[in-house]
């Protein structure tokens, strides 16, 4: 097979393609690996250190804030109002469920709200070292949205810190159908709030029994 010669542009268009492909192999082989590639990595570590530097910053800048927060979470464990007055978690839950009768006859001028069953919860086991014990109560309501909101927003916000969980509503279509208006929504959640853990027995006990183990021969000493 005879290879024609190539004319002097297509020799040319092949020359600078060859040169072409050698400055690139050059490139990577003499220039990308041991000065780009290394280069690139540094300044990747470098973005990395100025956002880890950022991230510092901003929380350095925030630090009285954050102290100040914390000594506010600090006065609110002192604060008793922020628990339940009462000792006995059985009068907590009484008192509980007592407190959510009055907040909903208070917006009731909103609308309808009424409690129509309230129960407490068995309350979650304690070890005797635990410095608050939860109680928990059952709430199930016929209510209105706008006294719903508030009295939500009553119980959330004010003190002693109460915690609304386990939070359903619905609206029962057999009272829509009865009602020419909109029926009232049928809610349910569970109400939590702490109380201060009494002594306990056993503590009580113990010192009771270090009081009995003074000899009467000290006293007369």
């Amino acid at each position: 097979m005879n290879l024609r010669p190539m004319k002097p542009l297509e020799s040319r268009m092949a020359a600078i393609g060859l040169l072409l492909l050698v400055v690139i192999l050059a490139y990577f082989i003499l220039l990308h690996w041991w000065f780009v590639a290394p280069l690139r990595d540094i300044d990747s570590q470098m973005d990395d250190l100025r956002d880890t530097q950022s991230r510092y910053a901003a929380a350095i800048a925030e630090k009285p804030q954050l102290q100040k927060r914390l000594a506010e979470l600090g006065h609110d464990q002192t604060d008793s109002s922020t628990f339940l007055p009462e000792s006995d978690p059985n009068a907590a839950a009484a008192g509980l469920m007592q407190r959510v009768v009055d907040d909903a006859a208070a917006h009731a001028q909103e609308g309808s709200c009424e409690v129509s069953q309230k129960m407490p919860v068995p309350n979650p086991t304690t070890t005797p070292d635990e410095p608050y014990r939860k109680v928990v109560v059952s709430i199930s309501l016929h209510c209105d949205m706008q006294p719903l909101i508030g009295l939500l927003y009553t119980l959330e916000k004010s003190k002693p810190y109460l915690f609304v969980q386990d939070f359903s509503v619905y609206r029962n279509p057999m009272l829509a159908m009865q009602k020419t208006g909109a029926a009232p929504l049928e809610v349910q959640f569970t109400l939590a709030g702490y109380v201060h853990a009494a002594a306990t027995p056993a503590s009580s006990g113990n010192a009771s029994a270090n009081g009995d183990n003074t000899a009467p021969g000290d006293d007369a000493q």
